[in-house]
């Protein structure tokens, strides 16, 4: 009775034809081939919003920084004043940011600080992924006002 069981159990395993597989491969292959250039584009563009998100946060360590000393840094100074105690700043109450370093952009470069600004009391930019002025698509600068 054993010997019946296990012959009718070892017949309904069937696996998988080799067809089957490659029809299979191929089928994941083309979604592959579809999918995968959308994808890239998306994480082309949550690159260009992080560098956007991280300006803002830059921009209210800024902020602050400004009403304990009543000036923002200089150009000279930079951004590593929002960190960094230099010299004897009145009121430096850092660091401006929880890690106490300043991020890079999310291409690995650091961000660009003008003070004073062309555009407003200071300039913050990220010139993207291709690190050159102006630019498109991932390459296209991320800045603090607006172009």
């Amino acid at each position: 009775m054993k010997s019946e069981r296990n012959a009718v159990y070892l017949e309904s395993q069937a696996g998988f034809t080799l067809v089957e597989l490659l029809v299979v491969l191929i089928i994941l292959g083309l979604v592959a081939s579809i999918a995968g250039p959308n994808v890239l584009k998306y994480l082309g563009s949550s690159k260009s919003k992080t560098s956007q998100l991280q300006i803002k946060e830059m921009e209210s360590s800024l902020e602050l920084y400004f009403l304990d000393t009543g000036q923002y840094p200089t150009t000279a100074q930079g951004l590593e004043l929002l960190v960094k105690k230099e010299g004897s700043v009145p009121g430096w109450n850092g660091p401006y940011f929880k890690k106490g370093e300043l991020p890079l952009d999310p291409w690995g470069n650091p961000y660009h600080y003008r003070s004073p600004g062309e555009h407003g009391p200071f300039d913050l930019y990220s010139l993207g992924a291709d690190n050159q002025p102006g630019g498109e698509g991932d390459g296209k600068d991320v800045t603090n006002w607006k172009s």
